[in-house]
């Protein structure tokens, strides 16, 4: 959720914590903050409803050389200058990523309604901090640490300890460095990937000293911790927009390059080999059955994959909510694999399934983005996604990227399990090594898509259909809509339409029905008809060469002719770019949709 960054060194403070904060504002967009402190201990507070742009009309061109910037995702507290961060109470400055969930328990324990101004919880921890401070920052932080119930990242400023920052983390994400330009702190290394592609992961429960000349940890015994430190694998530019008027289109472009990435290390002579990733060939044998955890674009990525499982396998396969997952009867054995799914690798709902998961089998596995990411750390075993960083808050490579790894797990599982020859398993790897070919020639109709979505621009509501994998993708494809556009967008089974849901179509309404698989193609194109007889607006995506039944459609995208499995990378393409020119088209900004941010770190 909300971005953190903090920053001590010999250069001025104020324009690296903005320019770090304008990198962060994916995470929270509601408002925006900064403490600075000179040379004497005095800490000033700027903050502001809006965005980095509105913070920085108000900040001094001043000398610090030490600071910390927030900006918000609103939980507790409305969206308001004062409950904006950072807060300040006393003499000490804190801003906070995460929810303190025995924030009301606190105040009336110790008595701090009078130092408060705000409705959030985060300032209930700056009142704590002050009234509990001995003058010992390390000290007087363990014991306030042991006293919150919840998530949190904090980076806090004390009054008598000029130039230093405080930091301590719980579940939130918090990265750190330290280079010839100072030391930083943040809540992703987007903030300071322009001074160092090295940096490190805070240990949870880990108090954190950051100076000029280094940066110190301790647990919470006092025993000093060493820094694992890491290094990006991506080039700088990846970060920016490049030309693109948003990182959106930008990360949908980039989808080619990102498969290819993802895919390549693991094929080895045509067939998926999984050595570098450290998972071994038993890991793939005496296999039950599965169960896929993720949360939104995540877990519609584990519905192709469960799709594709079934039908290689032949055994069972389970997507499930990972909010819902922990507070359900998981029916799982010691045979069974989980798979968590997790671009960030700090989704909260998704890490705690995995702690539960973990209680009955040793064979989970996570699909991750982020190196060392919580997620990544306490799998058994973990499968990079190479998807480079992805900044607009509706997420496409990182889907694809998810997907491809679920072809690449399809293929080995069926192969170990001898469900699939060799000579079979090559052939499906074939055609997944042409689907960044085939992602790159579906970009040529961008001009097309964005032609199609006028008649979108004033629809409140609109449905994609389709059946099998083509069902699957849909999901995504309507949560792309509805995410970006604010239009009300459901995936259905094609089939069902007759069960009630054909009720809600009306003159008008878009339809984006997907028909690329064959065994069902007659039926598909059946239930088409259906909607298009009361008056839907259908954009129909299909392999057909053209459609010369003017009744059938009102719009035709035409797909590849790629075996049925592969068809979902080029259909997923054209779902994207609907929902991008849709909202553009709006005039809205498909990077920062409203009351969303990008990694969701509490529950």
């Amino acid at each position: 959720m909300c971005g953190i960054i903090g920053y001590t060194g010999p250069l001025s403070a104020t324009p690296i914590v903005l320019d770090g904060l304008q990198k962060l504002e994916y995470r929270g967009y509601d408002s925006a903050g900064m403490a600075y402190m000179n040379g004497n201990g005095k800490l000033s507070l700027r903050k502001t409803v809006g965005k980095v742009k509105d913070l920085r009309a108000i900040c001094d061109d001043d000398e610090a050389t030490c600071g910390i910037g927030h900006t918000r995702w609103a939980t507790h507290g409305g969206v308001s200058n004062t409950n904006a961060h950072p807060h300040k109470v006393g003499n000490i400055a804190l801003i906070h990523n995460g929810i303190i969930e025995n924030y009301h328990e606190l105040v009336n324990e110790y008595d701090l309604a009078g130092d408060l101004a705000s409705e959030t919880d985060s300032e209930v921890v700056a009142a704590l901090i002050n009234k509990l401070y001995d003058g010992n920052p390390n000290t007087t932080i363990r014991k306030v640490v042991s006293l919150l119930n919840g998530s949190f990242a904090f980076c806090i400023l004390f009054g008598d300890h000029p130039g230093i920052i405080y930091c301590v983390r719980n579940v939130s994400p918090m990265v750190a460095t330290h280079c010839k330009d100072g030391s930083f702190i943040a809540s992703d290394l987007t903030a300071f990937i322009d001074f160092t592609k090295r940096y490190f992961i805070i240990p949870e429960y880990t108090i954190v000293t950051v100076r000029e000349d280094g940066i110190m940890m301790e647990d919470l015994d006092g025993k000093t911790v060493e820094p694992e430190y890491l290094e990006v694998n991506w080039d700088i530019s990846d970060a920016q927009k490049d030309g693109y008027p948003y990182f959106m289109l930008k990360e949908i472009h980039e989808q080619p390059d990102a498969i290819t990435r993802t895919i390549t290390p693991r094929i080895v002579d045509g067939l998926p080999d999984f050595t570098e990733d450290g998972v071994p060939e038993d890991f793939f044998e005496n296999v039950s059955d599965i169960t896929v955890v993720a949360c939104g674009t995540a877990m519609y990525a584990g519905m192709v994959g469960r799709t594709l499982l079934q039908k290689y396998l032949r055994i069972p396969v389970t997507v499930a909510i990972a909010s819902e997952f922990r507070y359900e009867e998981p029916v799982l054995s010691e045979n069974s694999v989980v798979i968590v799914v997790s671009q960030s690798g700090e989704t909260i709902d998704t890490l705690e399934a995995l702690r539960l998961a973990k209680k009955y089998t040793k064979k989970t596995l996570s699909l991750v983005n982020v190196k060392g990411s919580s997620i990544a750390r306490e799998s058994d075993y973990v499968m990079y996604t190479h998807a480079g960083p992805e900044i607009a808050v509706a997420s496409t490579k990182a889907y694809t990227v998810q997907t491809s790894m679920f072809y690449l797990l399809t293929a080995k599982l069926a192969l170990v399990q001898k469900k699939k020859t060799e000579e079979e398993v090559r052939r499906f790897i074939g055609n997944l090594e042409k689907v960044p070919d085939l992602i790159f020639d579906m970009l040529g109709s961008e001009e097309d898509i964005e032609r199609l979505t006028k008649r979108m621009l004033n629809a409140k509501n609109a449905f994609f259909i389709g059946r099998n994998l083509d069902y699957t993708l849909s999901m995504e494809g309507a949560l792309k809509l509805k995410e970006i556009s604010y239009i009300h967008a459901e995936a259905y089974a094609a089939g069902e339409l007759k069960h009630g849901t054909i009720a809600l179509i009306s003159e008008g309404m878009p339809v984006i029905a997907i028909a690329s698989q064959t065994h069902v193609y007659s039926k598909m194109i059946s239930n088409i008809r259906e909607v298009k007889a009361r008056g839907a607006y259908v954009i129909l995506l299909s392999k057909d060469e053209k459609i010369t039944d003017d009744a059938l459609c009102d719009e035709h995208v035409k797909l590849p002719n790629i075996a049925d499995d592969f068809t979902m990378f080029a259909s997923i393409v054209i779902l994207q770019m609907i929902a991008y020119y849709t909202a553009v088209g709006k005039g809205l900004n498909p990077d920062q949709p409203r009351n969303l941010a990008k990694s969701v770190t509490v529950e």
